[in-house]
């Protein structure tokens, strides 16, 4: 028997840059073969950070028309890739569902950022006559969830949130309110990135937030090393089917795990920095559980923000031991951003993805290049090695600058 409003993650579409689809993304994770190498697409000299986690082996033609795909900026296009493969994953026959009721919410950091850099220079150099028609329409954050709507004719609540890197913990937050609303029967929640451009990379080197070991990329992204030095930028787009539980078990679906809450907070604090103790954080997490009406002591396992920042790691450290208390001590936390780098505003949904596998397949993905901790991140994270598991309840935490936060609670599903 389905309760009323239970939403169950029923189909994956991953297009990262450590694999395209499920199987790949998941054996990456699992073995740990980062997806970090020199940044490659422009002239890097100049800037401090040199690397970057790119989906090199994306071909669009493989998803898109040629003509469509001129149309869209490579967010969008991996946007609706990963709608694709998420979709084909769930086994949803599109012709014979009532498209009205499946809606779409896919998040973004920065959206067509690179149309913007490159129509700027196309302004100053030959003047505003010459500037694309198909500006705006490029580079507007909400034009991949409105491209994943027409490219699969799905006309339900179409929606976009913008919350930097939460952007697509927000998103699957939105799309449990229209399925436990009932606004639809299905709702492909995600987020894309594509935000590995020149003035992006320059403004995150000018903060000094990204990593600089830029002669050892695969060892960059180190979350919670004593040796870490700053995140490595990744682009990426992962996108979930939810799915009410009735539809689910209407339709025979195959059910990966249970969505069952969620919690959103603010630090209130600063621009780029997290709360120093991880207040926000802390906050986003108990409101989850409490959503999901679970104790704290039942949590087996955290998909960490853990984005190998100096700050973001200790108060992330900080926020589980004032929210679980003892049961910190007895818990599992890995941070996969060590292995994919930190896909921005698609990380949320990519490692909300990776949670769910680790429910569905009962093994825990590593914190890889975790080998000097730093004394003030003093949990169990899984360091370099894949571990079996029994998890039953799990959350994905995801901060973003602006200090707003997501955290989501997934549940085994017993199928």
């Amino acid at each position: 028997m389905s309760a009323p409003g239970r939403v169950v993650v029923t189909g994956i579409g991953p297009v990262t840059p450590v694999g395209i689809g499920v199987d790949a993304f998941w054996e990456s994770l699992i073995q740990g073969r980062s997806g970090v190498g020199k940044l490659e697409g422009f002239d890097t000299s100049g800037l401090s950070s040199r690397i970057a986690a790119q989906v090199h082996d994306f071909r669009v033609e493989e998803h898109l028309e040629p003509a469509v795909a001129r149309r869209m900026e490579r967010f969008a296009q991996l946007a609706v890739a990963a709608a694709q493969l998420a979709v084909a994953d769930a086994s949803l026959d599109l012709e014979t569902s009532n498209r009205a009721r499946i809606g779409c919410v896919v998040g973004t950091g920065i959206g067509g950022v690179a149309a913007f850099e490159a129509q700027v220079k196309v302004f100053a150099e030959r003047g505003p006559s010459r500037v694309s028609p198909h500006l705006v329409a490029l580079m507007i954050p909400n034009m991949a969830a409105g491209q994943v709507a027409m490219r699969l004719g799905i006309t339900g609540p179409n929606e976009c949130t913008v919350t930097a890197c939460a952007a697509s913990g927000h998103a699957i937050a939105r799309a449990v309110d229209f399925l436990r609303a009932g606004r639809a029967d299905v709702v492909l929640a995600g987020g894309a990135e594509a935000a590995v451009t020149p003035l992006t990379v320059a403004g995150f080197c000018a903060t000094r937030a990204l990593s600089t070991r830029n002669d050892d990329p695969e060892g960059a992204s180190r979350p919670f090393d004593a040796g870490r030095d700053g995140f490595v930028i990744g682009e990426g787009a992962t996108m979930l089917v939810l799915e009410r539980e009735d539809h689910a078990r209407a339709r025979g679906a195959r059910i990966y795990a249970e969505v069952a809450g969620y919690g959103l907070s603010a630090d209130a604090h600063h621009e780029t920095a997290p709360h120093p103790e991880g207040a926000g954080g802390a906050q986003a997490m108990r409101a989850a559980l409490e959503d999901a009406a679970l104790a704290p002591e039942t949590v087996d396992y955290i998909n960490a923000h853990g984005t190998s920042t100096s700050l973001g790691d200790i108060a992330e450290t900080l926020a589980i031991r004032s929210e679980f208390g003892s049961h910190a001590d007895r818990l599992a936390v890995s941070s996969t951003k060590s292995v994919t780098g930190h896909l921005l505003g698609a990380a949320g949904a990519t490692e909300a993805a990776a949670t769910v596998l680790a429910l569905a397949r009962g093994i825990l993905p590593p914190t890889i290049n975790l080998t000097d901790p730093d004394p003030a991140c003093d949990l169990d994270y899984v360091p370099l090695i894949a571990r079996k598991a029994n998890v039953r309840v799990a959350l994905t935490n995801s901060f973003g600058f602006g200090g707003q936060n997501a955290s989501i609670v997934l549940v085994a599903h017993d199928g």
